[in-house]
């Protein structure tokens, strides 16, 4: 039997305990849902020919069902008119929101028991069973509660989720004044105590948005609980019914209708309830033609703008309510907040920045930027009201910039942390669009690869704010911030980014006013953004044409090469965790020492030679003809350089990367060195876990490599296995892609491949490698999260058929031919491709 005056409701509500499992005593089959459940079946799975209903008619026709069934169930156990009972829907089912696998929010309202015209406890409870046992049995998920209007409201007063479920009731059967009674005094009770629970309100609001995410920046979004989801226009619609803000906008009911239609998909595709749009939903999702989306990233580009229209229109309303919050005991006495100047027609009023009274919207062309400028400096939110107000009044900037205008925007790139939310809100409200024309083409546009974690808008927005901490580092600071902004510009677009975006810069700089050889500057930047970290990661740097190579690439500009410097780690550190690494600062840094050198008319710097220590281990192989192992820690213990010398013979790249990778070493760079009949490879590695061993155990190991009484390949599968069940990898892996680059300059070939990490794929590559008769004179690896990126650079060996060459270790490599690079492709795909178990 279920208990009178216990329970939840609402959409998080839990409900009174599991379902029984035994049937209700003298329960007909009448009862039984097992139509409801056939009826449902048939609108997710058409027979053939009938018509696939789109998402919102999906909802519509749930909604109907559920009601139709519910109400004739509820009229048949004695639910009715003047019955002093009432079934209502609160949740899903209450909003007219029901997803195919929602859960039934139900609350089965009495007006008392024990009293002349109340029902006894029994007669209650003998209509709660009849209602719930039914759905029960035919496992339809169900929130139940049984409660009277004071219980209901009482239990809201405790528990804000009930509180929250209470504001959607609908009447699905039985007295429609008890349900409109129990409506109102929720809903009246709900605004008397929000003062009261504004608090907690936040603070629950919160803690979700920290155990969730957001939506927009996601590569897996909650569309319900995360920021900027379901739930926020909830809060959105709560607030509203507190009457502390108004109702959302037609925006925000657009977005809610997108998150809608894709959860609504995601449950039908799925056959049961889902809240995560997962990697390998988008494709198929984005091929229904009643999301009007072209492709995955069309999709993933509406569900960013949604979601970012949610979050500001939360935040907004948040802050509105706030000041709303009605004021008691001696807050109530107190003055309006006094307004404080800040800059000219800019004030504080009650902890957001709004404009002057004396302010010239219309007259004023750097207002905009001013107030965005004192906002990000002062950390205050811009107040909505003021920003509707410039977007509608403010006038437009006329190329070229007024140098008030132009100097308000380097005071606002330069604001660091606290411009992200500033040009956040310029955006969602038209004002930042009508400065930057050319931003609208990357504006919630979805990253082509993993290592993003922002959209391409917000990617530019936070390289700006990495590069604000750099600015002391170079000699022009204002040229740094505008290329930060700017330098993705050219994305969204068929064409080479680098190629379009420069001269998107030089139409930029020439609005901004900048001086004709500063806007040069700013479209070399742009153009070559990638220049020194694709240098760095595919060339050889100790090679003088390599170095020599940049320096004319960038004109022998020592200015040039400075930002270009700082802004390659500004957009390392912008893209996403874990893509700045120290060993990335070094390579970089060697190879830009080595430019400036040039530059400088120092003369070309040539290769290291090798160090005491490591003409030491030559010295100790070539004596006793056995491997050596060396460790060199840098200043910093995350990474440290390995150092394997050994008689030079084939194979021993693998071998020794196999021994490092079965002592859960991740290598970072490998460069490769003979020295009198002595091969000295040395890597750059870090522990993947746990501490670095000792070199005596790398040592052993390899000998026993060697002389093949370890089974290296064996070891490595069985690592690799434990490696992997431990490891909780999200969504499905990147795909493999092998790339090839040539550099006329050196003759150089690099092969580079792009791929999910895991244990021993350095060695399973450089295999690959040997067996196709190939040297690998240096590797590079770059750990990107779950994905890296390794480069080698090749030379043909004497045993290759690749026709004229130099033999190996002379220093010109001779490029590869197409037949011979298709060979070395498949077999490194080979090499990659997962291995049966």
């Amino acid at each position: 039997m279920v208990s009178v005056g216990t329970g939840r409701a609402g959409d998080e509500a839990g409900d009174e305990g599991a379902s029984p499992s035994l049937a209700v005593s003298g329960e007909s089959d009448e009862g039984a849902a097992v139509d409801l459940v056939r009826a449902r079946t048939a609108l997710l799975s058409p027979p053939p020919g009938a018509r696939r209903l789109g998402p919102a008619a999906l909802r519509e026709a749930l909604v109907e069902l559920h009601d139709f069934w519910l109400a004739t169930r509820a009229a048949a156990v004695g639910v009715g008119p003047g019955t002093g009972t009432a079934l209502v829907a609160v949740g899903a089912l209450g909003r007219r929101e029901l997803a195919p696998w929602s859960d039934l929010d139900l609350v089965l309202v009495h007006d008392g028991t024990g009293r002349s015209r109340g029902r006894t406890p029994d007669e209650v409870a003998r209509i709660a069973d009849a209602l719930w046992y039914p759905l029960w049995d035919a496992g339809i998920g169900l929130d139940h509660s049984v409660r009277t209007v004071g219980e209901a409201v009482g239990v809201a007063t405790e528990d804000l989720r009930v509180a929250l479920g209470l504001l959607e009731v609908r009447l699905i059967a039985g007295d429609a004044e008890l349900a409109e009674r129990l409506s109102s005094s929720a809903r009246q009770a709900w605004r008397a105590g929000i003062r009261t629970r504004f608090d907690d309100l936040v603070e629950t609001t919160r803690t979700r948005w920290q155990r969730s995410g957001e939506v927009a920046h996601r590569v897996e979004p909650d569309l319900k609980n995360g920021r900027g989801g379901l739930r926020d226009i909830q809060l959105l619609d709560a607030l509203s019914a507190a009457q502390l803000v108004d109702r959302p906008a037609v925006d925000v009911r657009s977005a809610r209708t997108l998150m809608l239609d894709l959860r609504t998909e995601l449950h039908r595709r799925a056959g049961r309830a889902r809240d995560v749009l997962q990697a390998e939903d988008a494709h198929e999702l984005a091929g229904i033609p009643d999301l009007g989306v072209a492709d995955r990233y069309d999709l993933a580009r509406s569900l960013s703008g949604a979601a970012r229209t949610v979050v500001y229109a939360t935040d907004v309303a948040l802050r509105s309510a706030k000041a709303a919050l009605p004021r008691r005991g001696l807050a109530a006495l107190r003055r309006t907040p006094a307004r404080r100047g800040l800059d000219e027609g800019v004030v504080e009023q009650a902890g957001e920045i709004v404009l002057a009274r004396e302010a010239q919207v219309t007259r004023d062309p750097a207002l905009v930027l001013r107030l965005a400028a004192v906002a990000a400096r002062t950390g205050l939110p811009i107040a909505a009201g003021t920003l509707r107000r410039l977007a509608d009044a403010a006038p437009e900037l006329r190329e070229p910039w007024p140098r008030a205008a132009r100097e308000e925007l380097l005071a606002l790139l330069a604001a660091g942390e606290g411009m992200v939310d500033v040009i956040e809100a310029l955006d969602r409200t038209g004002l930042w669009g009508r400065l930057f024309p050319e931003w609208g083409a990357v504006r919630d546009l979805p990253p082509r690869d993993r290592q993003h974690v922002w959209t391409v808008d917000r990617h530019l927005v936070e390289v700006t704010r990495r590069a604000s901490e750099l600015t002391t580092r170079v000699a022009r600071p204002d040229l740094l911030l505008i290329g930060a902004l700017i330098h993705d510009i050219g994305k969204g677009r068929d064409e080479d980014h680098s190629v379009v975006g420069a001269e998107l810069a030089r139409h930029i700089g020439r609005r901004l006013g900048l001086w004709p050889a500063d806007v040069e500057v700013l479209g070399l930047m742009v153009r070559h953004h990638l220049l020194l970290p694709h240098t760095a990661q595919r060339r050889d740097p100790e090679d003088p044409a390599t170095v020599q190579r940049v320096v004319d690439t960038l004109g022998g500009d020592p200015v040039l090469l400075e930002l270009l410097h700082a802004l390659a780690e500004a957009d390392s550190l912008g893209t996403g965790p874990g893509v700045w690494t120290p060993w990335r600062a070094t390579l970089l840094g060697d190879l830009v020492r080595r430019c400036r050198q040039v530059m400088a008319g120092d003369g070309m710097p040539g290769p290291e030679p090798l160090s005491d220590d490591r003409l030491a281990l030559v010295r100790a192989v070539a004596a006793s003809g056995n491997p050596e192992v060396s460790v060199e820690a840098a200043d910093e213990l995350t990474t440290v350089t390995m150092t394997v010398a050994a008689p030079d013979r084939p194979g021993l790249l693998s071998r020794a990367a196999g021994v490092l990778a079965l002592h859960s070493l991740q290598v970072h760079a490998a460069v490769l060195v003979e020295h009198d009949g002595v091969a000295v490879d040395s890597f750059t590695v870090s522990p993947r876990f746990g501490r670095l061993p000792e070199a005596s155990l790398l040592r052993e190991d390899l000998v026993r490599v060697l002389t093949g009484s370890l089974d290296l390949p064996a070891r490595l599968a069985a690592k690799e296995r434990d490696y992997s069940s431990s490891s909780q990898p999200g969504g499905a892996p990147p795909a493999t892609r092998v790339l090839w680059f040539d550099d006329e300059a050196t003759g150089a070939v690099v092969l580079e491949l792009r791929t999910a990490d895991r244990i021993g794929l350095l060695h399973g590559v450089a295999a690959a490698l040997e067996a196709e008769g190939v040297d690998v004179r240096w590797a590079r690896v770059s750990t990107l999260g779950s994905s890296v990126i390794d480069a080698f650079c090749l030379e043909a060996s004497p045993a290759g058929d690749a026709g004229e060459h130099d033999s190996p270790g002379t220093g010109r490599v001779v490029p590869l031919d197409p037949t011979r690079r298709r060979s070395i492709e498949a077999a490194v795909m080979a090499a990659v491709a997962p291995q049966p178990a």
